[in-house]
């Protein structure tokens, strides 16, 4: 399971709010997505490491799904 916890500490770190993001691009119901650890596209990520001028590894990590054994 990817979680995004990195992304919400980046953007606190940034002083980037959510607001902001959406005014960059990054629509609602993809911002929710993420506070849900839920799927979003690679297109989605690499929009956020170039607003964020991060790496991947920067907004997010794996951790093992016991549910999807």
């Amino acid at each position: 399971m990817i979680i995004y916890n990195r992304l919400w500490s980046l953007l606190e770190e940034k002083n980037i709010s959510q607001y902001k993001l959406i005014k960059m691009g990054i629509s609602p119901s993809v911002l929710d997505r993420l506070k849900h650890n839920q799927g979003v596209t690679t297109d989605t990520i690499d929009k956020l490491c170039t607003i964020l001028d991060c790496n991947v590894e920067d907004i997010m990590n794996y951790t093992k799904d016991n549910n999807h054994s």
